[in-house]
């Protein structure tokens, strides 16, 4: 993938978790307003009527008038503006909240004028009434008020978290989330940061190959044909050895400095009109004496009529090359192999079939991967990187050609390729 476009889908994925982020908080926010806002209201309902309840009891009428004070978030004063019997103010909070399910803990006081302080009440524990507690805090007293009870909820905040508990849970999974983004880019970058480096060290490897490839070339072509070799077999033979590593090594060079251009967006067509069974027989004439090396045969089977397609020379020989080399290579003993063509409206079908070892299905969707090779058991002659399918694949797409495989296993490979007709 290009650096440019990670860099594009790292910054769209940053402001992504950085809007969930504070879309989540917004949320989060006024999820809790809301939390607070219902507690008040349930709260202030409770003590009007805990009000109410002991004007009933003592016969007084209550203040019309800021009955109900929230002091603090969790620090309530009623006005009562007269008696209160402390016994029965705790059942009617304890009744009053438990019917609105406010079940969390707190602590009550009654104002007290000969004192003149707070004369404190209990601490009720309506969480878990098991449990006692005794409260370490200093309720304030208010001299703007004559005859009033108190409340705290010392556990407000925990109780409105309990509430929130869905929210706090999504809330937990955004942010993994969020985590887990943030090491997959940094996977990614630094997994993208070594392949450049593996990228640059093969370039610069295969590029200070073709020097000496070049170096060796010359001078076995010299070597070979100097008289003194020419009049020994065996020196005659081993220079010719020379001569087919050398062009072997600088095949396996050209192979992966043309993946190196593919990946650098170097992979340039020059299209030109090639007469296709023309240069078909070329390239059968050319593997057809390899093939017949190896005590093998190469049969074409080309339609009569002259097509001609549009493509880049030295790319489609190479294709071609790419797949009689595979089927040379995948072949049991000696390589049998068919090279067709046939014409469909405006298509054109070549086909490469060899009569080689096969491939199971579970290969086929990943053959053409690149640096993917199919095993061979015990068989370790099989040479390679595991290129040569991938470079045909993108050379079709590069043309928009289709190419299909068929394959058995210990039955042979069929390779076709679908191309459009330029002319007949």
């Amino acid at each position: 993938m290009p650096g440019y476009l990670i860099r594009r889908l790292v910054t769209l994925g940053g402001l992504a978790v950085a809007g969930l982020i504070v879309l989540q908080s917004y949320w989060m926010y006024q999820s809790w307003n809301l939390e607070d806002q219902e507690f008040h209201q349930d709260v202030s309902l409770a003590l009007r009527e805990v009000a109410t309840s002991i004007a009933d009891f003592e016969d007084f009428e209550l203040p019309k008038q800021d009955l109900i004070q929230r002091r603090s978030s969790n620090y309530y004063a009623v006005n009562i503006d007269g008696k209160i019997d402390a016994n029965v103010l705790e059942d009617y909070l304890i009744q009053e909240f438990e019917k609105r399910e406010i079940n969390t803990d707190f602590e009550y006081a009654v104002y007290d004028c000969q004192s003149d302080d707070l004369v404190y009440g209990n601490y009720c524990n309506l969480s878990d009434k098991d449990a006692t507690t005794n409260s370490t805090e200093v309720l304030p007293k208010f001299k703007d008020l004559v005859y009033y009870f108190v409340v705290r909820f010392p556990s407000r905040k925990s109780y409105l978290l309990g509430n929130l508990w869905q929210s706090v849970l999504f809330s937990l999974f955004s942010i993994m989330a969020c985590l887990f983004f943030i090491y997959s880019v940094w996977v990614i970058t630094k997994q993208k940061r070594l392949s450049e480096l593996q990228k640059d060290f093969i370039n610069n490897m295969t590029h200070e190959f073709k020097t000496p490839i070049s170096s060796i070339r010359i001078a076995s072509d010299v070597l070979a044909s100097a008289n003194v070799v020419k009049s020994d077999d065996r020196l005659s033979k081993y220079a010719s050895i020379i001569q087919d590593q050398n062009k072997r090594l600088n095949t396996q060079v050209e192979k992966v400095l043309n993946i190196a251009r593919i990946d650098k967006n170097e992979f340039e067509l020059k299209l030109e009109e090639i007469n296709l069974h023309e240069d078909l027989r070329r390239i059968a004439s050319s593997e057809g004496i390899r093939i017949k090396a190896l005590d093998g045969t190469l049969t074409s089977r080309f339609d009569e009529s002259q097509v001609i397609i549009k493509a880049d020379h030295l790319h489609f020989s190479n294709m071609i090359t790419n797949v009689i080399d595979n089927a040379i290579k995948y072949s049991k003993e000696a390589p049998i192999i068919t090279l067709s063509t046939r014409s469909e409206e405006n298509e054109v079908i070549i086909e490469v079939k060899d009569q080689g070892i096969g491939i199971d299905k579970e290969h086929l969707p990943k053959l053409f991967d690149r640096f993917y090779r199919v095993g061979t058991g015990d068989k370790h002659d099989v040479k390679g990187f595991g290129l040569g399918l991938f470079y045909v694949k993108r050379v079709c797409r590069s043309h928009g050609w289709q190419v299909e495989l068929d394959s058995e296993k210990d039955k042979g490979t069929t390779i076709r390729f679908i191309l459009p007709i330029h002319s007949k």
